[in-house]
């Protein structure tokens, strides 16, 4: 997650990690409906964590097998 100040306004950047491309198009939904779902649901929440309005943009990338993967792993974060 990134989060970008500029402008008075803040941007939070998002991406979602999945291992196959079928779990991709399960996160996005068909037309974008479950990831508009994930965006309205954690908004809110964010801008309370953060105090302020935000511009939330999200994206689902595949890394294949990164659960099994050390490098990955560190990454992000674990």
């Amino acid at each position: 997650m990134d989060i970008v100040r500029e402008n008075g306004r803040t941007k939070v950047f998002v991406t979602l990690i999945v291992e196959r491309d079928s779990q991709k198009g399960i996160i996005i939904g068909h037309r974008g409906s479950m990831l508009r779902l994930i965006g309205e649901r954690s908004r809110p929440q964010i801008e309370a964590l953060l105090g302020t309005k935000i511009y939330l943009d999200l994206h689902v990338t595949i890394a294949k097998d990164w659960q099994r993967d050390p490098k990955a792993l560190g990454k992000l974060g674990f």
